[in-house]
C-alpha cells in the first residue's frame, strides 16, 4: 500500500495503515485477540521469512486483504527468527478493553531492530550486540557504538575511510545508522539504516547527550571536541530512545576510545589470524576465541572478546593482568572461584532489563542468586594478596538489604511472565494475601454450591465451571434442561448442554473476579516497586558486574595457562621480538600429532626474516603463531612459548592466503595487492608484519619484482619487524644488499619416496620446494606428476631464454644449463674478413652461406 488516502478502507484498516505509514521498512505486528496479524506486503514478507501461512481474509477498499498471523504466546520465537534474518519489527498492542464497543484502542509498545535488542531470547549471550552510527565531516570520520543490553557507549574518530572500515570490522555492529545525505561504500554484511540528516546535527547531539548523561557539557568524558564522533553518538542515542519508548537509565557514560591506546589490527589481519568465527567462514573450533573462552559467565566471555579484538599497548595494565594470572595460577587447586562465578550468571544484562523495566520474574531470581553470592566472593578475594585482584575486589559491593527484599518478595520458582500472576510470595503484602485468599477459597465454595444444586434440582450430572469469556456457570445436559429451577438464567447454549447462572453465583463471580483482577493489578504494582528499589543501586550493581567480568576473564587466563601450558611474556623497551619454543595455540589444540615448537628472533640488526621452505612445511603456522603470541601478551594472557620477550608493538599487519572479492569486482591478485598497499602505507618500525607469498597471483617476473620491491621497502624504508615467506628463491639474496635481513627455512626430507616435514626452523635458505612431492601427497595422479617432472626438466633447460615460463622453484642458482652447439654458418661468418672482400666476392659468399644453411637444415 503506497497511497496516503485511507478513506476507502474499514476503520480498523485505516488505523493499521496510519501506523504502518510511520514504519514503512519494518514489519508491523498488529494485536487482534490472541494473535498478532500482519497485512498486505508485510503479510507476504512474513510468510516467506517465518514460514507461516499466507491467507486472504475480508476486503477493504474493494480488494482482498492478504494476511498472516502468529499466536501471541509464540511472539518471541518468531522475533528471534526475524532478527537473525536482519529484519526489524513494530509491536502494536491492544491497550483498551477488548469487550468495549467500537475499535479497540492500540498503541506501539516495542520496536525491535537487530541493534536494539535487550530480551534474553533474542540475544547471543556470549557476544556483544552493537548498534552503530557513522558520520563524516571534512576532517574526520566519526563512529559511535552502543550495546543497549549492557549500556556500554563508545565514540571513536579516525582520519580516513580505511581506518573507519578497520574499526567497523573490529566492532562488527549488527545495525549501522547513516545519514541519508552521506554515502559510504561499505561491505554488504553491514546492515545499514538511513536516518534524516538533521538527526546528526552537532548542537542537537550535544543537547541530547547532556540530557541523557545529566551533565552540562561532555568535557568530563574527554570528548567535547569530537565533532564527527558526537554527531554519530547523538543520532545513535536518538534512535535508541525512539525504539525503547522509555528512558535509558542504565546508560550513564560515554567513553572515547583512542586508537593510540591499542595495538592496531586491520580487518584482513583479524581474518587471517582467525580470531573469531564471526570474521571467518572457517570452523568455529579453529578460532582463537574458541580455544581461549572458558569463562564462567556470559559477561566474562563478552569482555574476553573485547580484549581480544582490542589488545592494549599500556604495559603497566598488561603487567598487572599477568601478575593476577600468575597469582591465580598458583592457587588454582585451592579456590573454587569458577563455581562461584558461574552461579552469578549474566548480571550485566539482567540489570539492563531492570533499568528498562522489562525484567522478567526469573531475571530477578537470577539477580537474587547473584547478589547472594557476592559476600562469598568477597571472602575469597579477601584472601588474595595481589594488588590488581585487590583493586577488582574493591569494585564488588554487597547488597544485603536488597537480597533480603528479593528473598521475601519473589517465590522460588515464579512463572515466566508477570501477567500470569503468582510471582509475589505469600506474606510479602497483606492486601495481596487477602485478595488471593478470596480466590483460593473459591474452589471450596464452588464444590459446595455444586453439591447443593444437585440435591435441589435432582440433576446428578449438574456441574459448576468457569471459562475466561463467559465467567462462572452451572452446566446441565440438554435432556435435563427442563428440570432446572425458575431462578436459573440461561447464560450460554452449547450443542449438548445449557449453561446457567443464579443470583448467588453471580454475586460470587463479581466478588472473586474482582479480587483476581485487583490481586493481579496489585502484584504488578509491587513488582514495579521492586524494580524501582533495584534501580536505586543500579550504578553500584553495574560496577560490581564489571569487576566480576574482569575477574572471570583473569581466572580463565589462569585456567588456560594451566591446561595449555602457557607462560608469562616479558615486555622490554628495546625494539625486537624473541620467542623461544613458540607454539600455535589453535593448531596445537586441534591436531592429533605433537606440535613442533620453534624459535624466532627479530631485533634492530635483524628486522626481516626471509622464510623459505616447502609447501605444508609450516611457514604460515610459524608466522601466525608469532602474531598470536604477541597478541595474547597484549590482552593480558600468558602465551604458548617457553619465553617471549617483546619490545614496543603498535600494530599487527598480515597478508596471508588467497581470497577474492567477486561481488566487489576484485580478483585474488587485486585483493592481495590492496592488502599489501595497506601494510606499506600504515606499518611502522614498531609494527609486526607478516607477508606470505607476495606476487604469486601474476606472471613470474611481475610477481618476483613486486615481492622484491615490497620486501626491500619494508626492510629499508619502513623497517618493520617482518616475517616474509616466499617461494621466489631470488629473494634469498636480499640479505646480501640489505643488512638487517636474514634467511631462515623450514625443512623437509625424502625417505623412500616419502616426504617428511620437519616443521623446524633452520638458518639459511631452503634448497628445494618439494612442490611435486606435495602434489603426490595431495592425491594428484602419478601420471600427472610424472609428466610434470618431464616438463620441469625442459623448463630448467630453457630458463635462460627471454620467453621462459615459470622458473623452477629454488633451482635458479643450482641448475647448470648446457650451452647450445654453434651453427656452422655462424662459424663461417665469424671467419670472414669483410674489409678485404670486393662487392662481387661478398655476393658470392652470401649465396654459399645460404646454400650451406639450407643444406644444414635439410
Amino acid at each position: 500500500m503506497t497511497t496516503s488516502d485511507f478513506s476507502q478502507h474499514t476503520p480498523m484498516m485505516q488505523h493499521y495503515l496510519r501506523i504502518k505509514a510511520e514504519y514503512p521498512d519494518m514489519l508491523l505486528f498488529y494485536r487482534m485477540g490472541d494473535f498478532y496479524e500482519l497485512f498486505f506486503e508485510d503479510a507476504r514478507r512474513a510468510a516467506r521469512l517465518l514460514d507461516i501461512t499466507l491467507t486472504a481474509r475480508g476486503r477493504s477498499a474493494g480488494d482482498d486483504i492478504p494476511m498472516a498471523g502468529i499466536p501471541h504466546h509464540a511472539l518471541e520465537n518468531y522475533l528471534a527468527k526475524l532478527v537473525r534474518a536482519g529484519e526489524s519489527a513494530v509491536i502494536c498492542e491492544q491497550v483498551g478493553d477488548p469487550v468495549a464497543k467500537g475499535l479497540v484502542e492500540r498503541q506501539i509498545t516495542r520496536i525491535i531492530t537487530p541493534g536494539t535488542l535487550t530480551d534474553e531470547a533474542l540475544l547471543e549471550e556470549r557476544q556483544d550486540n552493537l548498534l552503530g552510527a557513522i558520520y563524516r565531516t571534512d576532517q574526520q570520520f566519526g563512529l559511535a557504538t552502543l550495546d543497549l543490553a549492557s549500556g556500554r557507549f563508545l565514540v571513536i574518530e579516525v582520519p580516513n575511510f580505511s581506518l573507519l572500515l578497520s574499526e567497523l570490522e573490529r566492532l562488527r555492529p549488527v545495525e549501522l545508522l547513516v545519514s541519508e545525505a552521506q554515502i559510504f561504500n561499505l561491505p554488504s554484511h553491514f546492515n545499514l539504516r538511513t536516518r534524516a540528516e538533521w538527526q546528526f546535527e552537532l548542537i542537537t547531539a550535544k543537547k541530547l547527550l547532556n540530557q541523557q548523561l545529566g551533565t552540562h557539557d561532555l568535557k568530563g568524558f574527554g570528548c567535547e571536541h569530537l565533532t564527527a564522533g558526537l554527531c554519530a553518538a547523538g543520532a545513535l542515542l536518538s534512535f535508541a530512545q525512539e525504539t525503547q519508548r522509555a528512558a535509558l537509565p542504565h546508560l550513564q557514560g560515554l567513553r572515547w576510545e583512542r586508537r593510540e591506546e591499542c595495538v592496531l589490527i586491520d580487518a584482513a589481519s583479524r581474518r587471517n589470524l582467525e580470531l573469531d568465527s564471526r570474521l571467518t567462514t572457517g570452523i568455529k573450533e579453529h578460532t582463537v576465541i574458541h580455544v581461549l573462552d572458558q569463562c564462567a559467565t556470559p559477561m566474562g566471555s563478552r569482555l574476553l572478546r573485547r580484549w581480544l579484538h582490542r589488545p592494549l599497548r599500556d604495559t603497566k595494565v598488561l603487567q598487572a593482568r599477568h601478575a593476577s594470572v600468575g597469582y591465580l595460577l598458583e592457587r588454582m587447586n585451592n579456590v573454587a572461584l569458577y563455581e562461584l562465578l558461574r552461579g552469578i550468571g549474566d548480571m550485566e544484562r539482567i540489570l539492563t532489563r531492570v533499568a528498562l523495566k522489562t525484567a522478567r520474574p526469573r531475571d530477578l531470581i537470577q539477580l537474587r542468586q547473584a547478589i547472594g553470592l557476592l559476600p562469598q566472593l568477597q571472602t575469597v578475594l579477601a584472601r588474595f594478596n595481589e594488588a590488581n585482584l585487590q583493586r577488582i575486589a574493591t569494585g564488588i559491593n554487597q547488597f544485603p538489604e536488597l537480597h533480603a527484599e528479593l528473598l521475601k518478595a519473589i517465590i522460588d520458582t515464579p512463572p515466566q511472565l508477570l501477567r500470569d500472576g503468582g510471582v509475589i510470595a505469600a506474606g510479602y503484602d497483606a492486601q495481596l494475601d487477602e485478595l488471593r485468599q478470596l480466590s483460593e477459597h473459591s474452589e471450596t465454595f464452588l464444590t459446595d454450591l455444586e453439591n447443593r444444586e444437585r440435591i435441589r434440582t435432582g440433576i446428578e450430572r449438574l456441574k459448576v465451571g468457569y471459562n475466561r469469556v463467559h465467567g462462572y456457570y452451572i452446566e446441565v445436559s440438554q435432556n435435563q434442561a427442563h428440570r432446572v429451577p425458575v431462578d436459573y438464567r440461561r447464560r450460554q447454549t452449547l450443542k449438548a448442554a445449557e449453561r446457567y447462572i443464579t443470583e448467588e453465583l453471580k454475586q460470587f463471580e463479581d466478588k472473586v473476579l474482582s479480587a483476581k483482577d485487583r490481586a493481579l493489578s496489585l502484584e504488578k504494582y509491587l513488582y514495579e516497586q521492586l524494580l524501582e528499589k533495584i534501580a536505586q543501586v543500579l550504578t553500584e550493581l553495574q560496577n560490581s558486574s564489571a569487576a566480576i567480568a574482569e575477574l572471570d576473564v583473569l581466572n580463565t587466563f589462569a585456567e588456560r595457562a594451566d591446561t595449555l601450558k602457557l607462560y608469562p611474556p616479558t615486555f622490554v623497551e628495546t625494539e625486537g621480538i624473541e620467542i623461544i619454543e613458540g607454539r600455535h595455540l589453535v593448531v596445537e589444540a586441534v591436531q592429533n600429532t605433537p606440535f613442533t615448537p620453534n624459535d624466532i628472533k627479530l631485533d634492530a640488526k635483524r628486522r626481516m626474516l626471509i622464510i623459505t621452505g616447502p609447501n605444508m612445511g609450516g611457514k604460515s603456522v610459524l608466522m601466525r603463531q608469532t602474531a598470536l603470541i604477541i597478541l595474547l601478551a597484549h590482552i593480558g594472557s600468558f602465551v604458548p612459548a617457553q619465553q617471549a620477550i617483546m619490545g614496543p608493538i603498535d600494530g599487527i599487519y598480515t597478508r596471508i592466503g588467497a581470497s577474492d572479492d567477486l561481488a566487489g569486482g576484485r580478483s585474488t591478485f587485486m585483493v592481495e595487492m590492496t592488502e599489501t598497499a595497506n601494510i606499506l602505507h600504515n606499518a611502522s618500525r614498531y609494527s609486526l608484519v607478516l607477508m606470505d607469498e607476495i606476487g604469486r597471483g601474476t606472471s613470474t617476473f611481475d610477481g618476483l619484482s613486486l615481492a622484491w620491491a615490497c620486501a626491500e621497502f619494508l626492510a629499508k624504508q619502513v623497517q618493520a619487524l617482518t616475517l616474509f615467506a616466499t617461494h621466489y628463491f631470488e629473494l634469498t639474496h636480499l640479505p646480501e644488499t640489505v643488512l638487517n635481513c636474514a634467511n631462515i627455512h623450514l625443512d623437509a626430507v625424502e625417505q623412500e619416496d616419502k616426504l617428511i616435514f620437519m616443521h623446524k626452523v633452520r638458518p639459511g635458505p631452503a634448497n628445494q620446494s618439494y612442490g611435486l612431492q606435495v602434489a603426490l601427497l595431495a592425491g594428484v595422479p602419478k601420471k600427472v606428476v610424472s609428466r610434470a617432472r618431464q616438463k620441469l626438466k625442459q623448463l630448467e633447460l630453457q630458463q635462460g631464454q627471454v620467453n621462459a615460463m615459470q622458473l623452477g622453484l629454488f633451482q635458479a642458482q643450482s641448475v647448470e644449463t648446457k650451452s647450445p652447439e654453434t651453427h656452422p654458418v655462424v662459424t663461417q661468418l665469424q671467419q670472414l674478413s669483410l674489409e678485404e672482400m670486393t662487392p662481387r666476392q661478398a655476393l658470392e659468399c652470401l649465396f654459399k652461406l645460404k646454400q650451406a644453411a639450407e643444406g644444414n637444415e635439410s
